[in-house]
């Protein structure tokens, strides 16, 4: 049985703000709240979700209630969980004038055992805690989210949009293969621009005419098909809009450089500059870390091993820069990057591809990065001829 000290052993100091934590639902939204001159009890409070009017009501009470019992003024310092809500509450309250922090969940220390109570109200207070420790000052105690801008956030709808849309348009082409497929056509291609001259040609594996109500359901499938491949075309116009916009400007933009090297297209130059290289990092860890891309070691003792990636990151961004890496072996094999990522294979008995391939995806990503921001051309990289 532990026993309490008479005399506290940590320096105690008055709080200097309203401390509010949010647990942002679909239904309602659950406030706890710690305020100067109200010892150590946190209140909880409830508004309906959505509803920023009681919020900020709530907020003028909170302010309200502390200086009658204090006789002073006191800031609110709120904070909430990135989620489904996105940015737009944190940018609502900063207009205001409201210090709000937006904090990465998973950042956030949780109790180890196999079961443990969760309940909003438990996360509510986790949260208040986790925000007070981080005003203190305390290092590495959460990971606090940069939102951005309105426009930042709106660039990166172009390639978001057009992955969503490529992605449906695969779901639309399996269903017709699978469909034909069942009739023992394998040959047709539903890309093609003769898709629907081709079907009325098509015969089953029989020597039959298709199906009356097959053949219907594919003229309707190629219908949805014929409509995203219109949506597909209207998204790159307007990626590549964009990307002219921003090419066209006197000061070299990110964007200009990446097209400049041999094998970024406009895709992948969009996807890097709109996902992450618009932000400011002060060192290529954190770029790694913000990509997912940072080693994750496990030591303990005299065990010392590597758990891999962490994949804490933009997994946009990461899938982008796996594909990239394949890309540039083939693109770029005379760069220092590509002989590094032979070294290793070889050294390895031409194993391990999968994992060296992560590795060169790190280092491309630093050094896209750096010749984006800085300039920096990367060793034995070829660039387009203009």
């Amino acid at each position: 049985m532990t026993t309490r000290p008479t005399q506290p052993i940590a320096i105690r100091t008055d709080l200097g703000a309203i401390f509010v934590s949010m647990e942002l639902s679909r239904s309602s939204w659950l406030l706890t709240s710690l305020s100067p001159g109200n010892g150590e009890k946190m209140s909880k409070h409830s508004v309906p979700a959505g509803d920023l009017v009681g919020l900020l009501t709530l907020f003028g009470k909170l302010r309200e209630r502390c200086e009658a019992k204090t006789g002073c003024d006191y800031p609110i310092v709120s904070i909430q969980e990135a989620g489904l809500d996105g940015f737009w509450i944190h940018r609502a309250l900063e207009k205001e004038g409201i210090e709000s922090h937006v904090v990465d969940p998973a950042s956030i220390a949780i109790s180890r055992r196999r079961k443990r109570a969760k309940t909003d109200r438990i996360d509510g207070e986790a949260l208040l805690r986790t925000l007070m420790a981080y005003k203190r000052g305390e290092p590495r105690v959460c990971a606090m989210v940069r939102a951005p801008s309105p426009d930042e956030e709106d660039r990166r709808r172009i390639c978001r949009e057009r992955k969503a849309l490529i992605a449906e348009r695969v779901t639309h082409v399996n269903r017709i293969k699978g469909l034909l497929f069942s009739q023992g056509v394998t040959n047709y291609q539903p890309l093609r621009r003769d898709r629907r001259q081709r079907l009325e040609e098509l015969r089953t594996g029989d020597d039959r005419a298709l199906p009356a109500h097959m053949k219907a359901q594919i003229c309707r499938e190629l219908e949805r098909l014929e409509l995203l491949i219109d949506q597909i075309k209207a998204v790159e116009e307007e990626r590549d809009a964009l990307i002219a916009a921003q090419a066209a400007e006197a000061k070299p933009s990110a964007v200009k450089l990446l097209l400049a090297i041999k094998g970024v297209g406009a895709e992948f130059a969009a996807i890097l500059w709109s996902e992450g290289l618009f932000r400011h990092f002060d060192n290529r860890r954190q770029v790694a870390a913000y990509a997912g891309l940072a080693p994750t070691p496990w030591q303990s003792g005299s065990i010392d091993r590597e758990q891999g990636v962490s994949k804490a990151g933009n997994p946009r961004l990461r899938t982008t820069l796996i594909q990239m890496s394949w890309l540039w072996l083939r693109h770029q094999p005379s760069s220092a990057l590509a002989r590094w990522f032979g070294e290793r294979v070889q050294r390895n008995g031409g194993r391990m591809k999968k994992s060296t391939i992560v590795a060169l995806a790190r280092k491309l990503l630093v050094a896209l990065w750096k010749y984006a921001i800085s300039g920096v051309v990367i060793e034995g990289a070829i660039m387009k001829s203009t």
